[in-house]
């Protein structure tokens, strides 16, 4: 039995959690790639333009707070997040580096000729591409991509079909 068998509500919490991750990715991207390209400014007046508009929102709503004698039942600075999680994110993160090392060593030094040539050809056509169009409007291409990849796993669901068409537990 399958898990949408089970738990009926379960499988469709899951799906619009994934459906509001990508759409909540998309819209942010959207807010930075306006930020970048048609504001022509860097990350870095991006970033502290998120902390000013932040710090500023949390001040006035702590005045209205002590204004309005509301108590807020969750400190922000209690957050945090677990040691497993930080050594996720780090693990993942060197991973990541590692094969896109190891990939790039093994195309250097010539053992492999396919996996050479994949890679001239992409480096390639990356920098043709980085020629003609702006490095955000690329980021931002990707990121859209991403997100309706997400989209689209989350609307038609993860099943594995075998050979006769019928769905695998």
């Amino acid at each position: 039995m399958s898990e949408q068998t089970k738990v009926p509500g379960k499988f469709v919490r899951e799906e619009m959690g994934e459906m509001g991750k990508a759409i909540g990715l998309l819209i942010s991207g959207t807010l930075v790639y306006h930020h970048c390209s048609n504001r022509n400014a860097t990350l870095l007046s991006l970033l502290s333009d998120v902390l000013i508009v932040l710090l500023s929102s949390l001040a006035i709503l702590g005045l209205l707070f002590r204004q309005l004698n509301v108590s807020v039942p969750v400190d922000p600075l209690e957050w945090q997040i677990s040691q497993d999680t930080a050594c996720n994110i780090v693990a993942r993160l060197a991973n990541t580096v590692g094969a896109a090392e190891s990939v790039l060593r093994v195309a250097a030094t010539g053992h492999d000729k396919r996996l050479f040539v994949k890679v001239v050809i992409c480096l390639y056509f990356l920098a043709a591409l980085g020629r003609i169009i702006s490095g955000v409007t690329i980021a931002y291409a990707g990121l859209c991509l991403f997100c309706l990849s997400m989209l689209f796993q989350s609307s038609t669901g993860n099943t594995v079909l075998n050979r006769n068409g019928e769905i695998l537990d």
